[in-house]
């Protein structure tokens, strides 16, 4: 696909960006140097201790610290992404030499993912700077509504008067909630005729948002004899196959909109349907065989693009790489409008910058989910270095591999035996609607490859990450693409349950990895996978595994306090200042990180405190669950993410404080809240008993290392602590207060017993 358009006289179309290092490395040399002092003083003085239970366990945990510290390292060591010179693209290539682009946007429920901010991502996609004619704009709705089918229609009936408008005025932020928010007027500067289309577009947004509005408020209408009718008596998980060409782009003019199709697939009790996964294959099957275009675009339906020109900047990459073997997919970062200040919840991601960069210094950065560019044939389950001639499939092999389509399988050999840039289906999309409806059925990956080794895989609810690791398996590269402005910007979770909730399927799918045929370190030994790379994704994988040390390491400090015994080292001892050495560096460390990439001190400290909440809660929760699925007690569910639509920037006074539910996940959180509180209360009481004047020893050898950790947890868990004593959603239900507290007095028990029988 990639054309190497450059010579001696030209300068490049994309580069790679090689950041300076070394401090960042220097300072985690000495974070490791500590951590490695710390097990040998767990070594050399095991034996002197009185009790060996609270020290074997700190030996433990800090040796885990310590391989995920190195793991870290692994990733961050290096770091470096590319940039992309789109105005050299559009002076040496011409518009007609662009390769097509299928687009994918992805929705499942219209309550929990409103319409309109699924047709605001829709309406920015086709008003993007780049030939209509080699646009086709598939709508997943994995919800079968008839009011998402209806949105799209009348959002197509507005693109023709937004998309014209935008390009006139080459207007920047073309989602029109965005655009139209109240802080954008026209300006006196602005020409009469713009300030008139501007009120005009302004006011047919209204009636779009009012007809969507009013149509999700009441039952919708399935009349037979309309196109609604094929809507009529369906259930969201027993359902045929619905797809719909809602506007199609017969001329083949580069100026009018792109092919608009909409598809829901069929589902049924009896076949497995593999949530996202699933329906990405369906879009791709169904794309093969109306559009068959080389790239393919995933957006979610909340993922708006934000920079017209996102599509300028990846043919960069496709015409800019000398090698197109170098890179698979090109992935462009999640970025979101709507968080809140200083992100209370750590949901923006800031702390992942430097794993993306270092990432791309490795064989390159992981597949997200969303933004993403994919070259069809490697999702075909192309290899890098694949030099196929005509022949070597034989009609068999595509049947197993691509399954009984006839016009998938010639779509998908052409795919794999020829130049991509050369590929187009030139037809009519509402030619191949029977073909469509064929391969989108659910039997249909019956005895085939897909979801195995061509698609995207299944066996994990991150299907994102799992078919990224597939890919790099192979021995592909990626590539991370960070334009200025943002390629994308999308709505993040503003509530603490949604970011519960989004953090338990995240870390599910990374655990679920470890137990598929696509382990990482599996695909280094069997197949193309980098060892650098590999470890890095065996770190996310073990995210899930990180609640057992950290759940022991916070509760040694309570259980020493209670028993009167020591786990770190006595103020007058010369290992104190390792501990308190290593504390104070690694905060100094990321609060540095943070500043670099322009975060607060408020947002710093709610990454570090959202750090513990999160692996104490959904982390733990979401270990229970695979484990019960594992052993075939229960199955995984995929949750979908509340989305929520804000007209304007403003934060309500609400905003960022903790709510709750009567989740279960939040109550090992309280537990170790309660336990702590009490392990205090137990050491300043023994505190006040000591007489200063004659038993000063007695206050120095007391364990002021074990208080300040215990002070520290609760200075982490204070929004929990408030939820202790906060009225309706700001407290913590007094059914999950006495379930916590009756284990919390338990567990103080076992520590006093256990003592008294050490």
């Amino acid at each position: 696909m990639a054309t190497n358009t450059k010579d001696s006289t030209c300068l490049p179309l994309q580069e790679t960006i090689v950041f300076d290092n070394k401090r960042a490395q220097a300072i985690e040399l000495v974070v490791l140097s500590l951590l490695l002092s710390i097990l040998g003083y767990r070594v050399v003085y095991f034996q002197d201790q009185k009790q060996y239970t609270p020290w074997l366990l700190a030996f433990l945990c800090e040796s885990w610290f310590t391989f995920n510290w190195i793991l870290s390292m692994n990733i961050k060591w290096n770091q470096c992404t590319t940039k992309t010179y789109p105005d050299r693209l559009l002076e040496r290539v011409s518009e007609s030499e662009f390769p097509a682009v299928d687009i994918f946007v992805t929705t499942a429920d219209p309550v929990l993912e409103p319409p309109i901010i699924t047709m605001n991502t829709v309406l920015s996609l086709l008003a993007v700077d780049y030939p209509a004619d080699k646009l086709a704009l598939y709508l997943s709705d994995d919800g079968c509504s008839p009011l998402t089918f209806y949105s799209l229609v009348e959002t197509t009936e507005f693109a023709k008067l937004w998309v014209p408008f935008c390009k006139k005025y080459n207007v920047q932020v073309r989602a029109p909630f965005r655009y139209f928010n109240s802080t954008c007027t026209p300006l006196e500067d602005d020409s009469p005729e713009f300030q008139q289309e501007w009120k005009r577009m302004k006011n047919e947004y209204g009636e779009l948002y009012k007809k969507i509005d009013i149509a999700a408020q009441r039952p919708f209408p399935c009349d037979h004899g309309t196109d609604f009718g094929v809507f009529c008596g369906v259930h969201r998980s027993d359902r045929p196959t619905i797809i719909k060409v809602i506007s199609e782009n017969k001329e083949g003019t580069p100026t009018n909109l792109p092919h608009i199709i909409y598809i829901s697939r069929e589902k049924s009790p009896k076949h497995q349907h593999h949530y996202k996964a699933g329906a990405m294959n369906v879009l791709t099957r169904v794309s093969g065989v109306m559009t068959n275009a080389p790239l393919m675009l995933n957006v979610d339906c909340d993922m708006y693009a934000n920079n017209p020109q996102v599509f300028i900047h990846a043919m960069c990459m496709v015409f800019g790489v000398k090698d197109e073997e170098n890179c698979a997919f090109y992935q462009f970062p999640q970025a979101f409008y709507d968080g809140l200040k200083d992100d209370p919840f750590g949901n923006k991601l800031a702390n992942l910058f430097y794993v993306v960069n270092g990432l791309s210094s490795i064989q390159g950065t992981v597949y997200a989910g969303t933004n993403c560019f994919h070259i069809r044939k490697v999702i075909y389950g192309s290899s890098p270095n694949d030099r196929i001639k005509s022949g070597t499939y034989s009609n068999e092999d595509l049947h197993k591999i691509f399954g009984t389509s006839t016009e998938l399988r010639e779509s998908a050999a052409q795919m794999l035996l020829e130049s991509n840039s050369k590929i187009e289906n030139q037809g009519s999309p509402s030619n191949f609607i029977e073909a469509a409806i064929h391969v989108a059925s659910c039997s249909y990956e019956y005895g085939t490859s897909w979801g195995k080794q061509v698609g995207w895989l299944y066996g994990s609810t991150t299907e994102d990450l799992l078919t990224g690791l597939g890919i790099h398996g192979r021995g592909w590269r990626s590539a991370i693409v960070l334009p200025d402005p943002p390629a994308f910007l999308g709505c993040t979770t503003t509530s603490f349950p949604s970011s519960l909730t989004q953090q338990k399927r995240w870390v599910t799918g990374l655990f679920e990895i470890l137990f598929t045929n696509k382990n990482p370190i599996l695909l280094t030994i069997n197949g193309n996978l980098w060892f650098r790379q590999a470890l890095a994704y065996f770190s996310f994988c073990l995210w899930a595994v990180r609640p057992i040390p950290e759940l022991c390491y916070a509760s040694l400090p309570t259980y020493c306090i209670i028993t009167g015994s020591h786990f770190l080292p006595k103020i007058n001892e010369w290992a104190f200042i390792i501990f308190m050495g290593i504390f104070v560096i690694y905060n100094i460390y990321v609060l540095w990180e943070c500043k670099r990439v322009g975060a607060s001190l408020r947002m710093w400290w709610n990454v570090q405190r959202m750090g513990r909440v999160n692996t104490m809660t959904a982390w733990l929760f979401e270990l229970l669950s695979v484990t019960l699925k594992l052993i075939g007690l229960s199955d995984i569910v995929f949750e979908v993410t509340q989305k929520e639509h804000k007209s304007n920037d403003g934060d309500n006074e609400n905003d960022g404080r903790f709510t709750f539910d009567k989740s279960t996940m939040i109550v090992s959180r309280v537990i170790i809240l309660l336990v702590n509180l009490i392990a205090l209360v137990n050491g300043m009481l023994r505190l006040l008993k000591v007489d200063y004047s004659e038993k000063w020893m007695e206050v120095i050898e007391f364990g002021f290392g074990e208080m300040f950790c215990s002070v520290w947890l609760v200075v982490c868990f204070w929004d929990f602590l408030k939820g202790l004593f906060g009225n309706g959603k700001y407290g913590i239900p007094s059914s999950t207060i006495w379930r916590s507290g009756a284990l919390a007095f338990l567990f103080v028990q076992i520590c006093r017993r256990s003592s008294q029988l050490l």
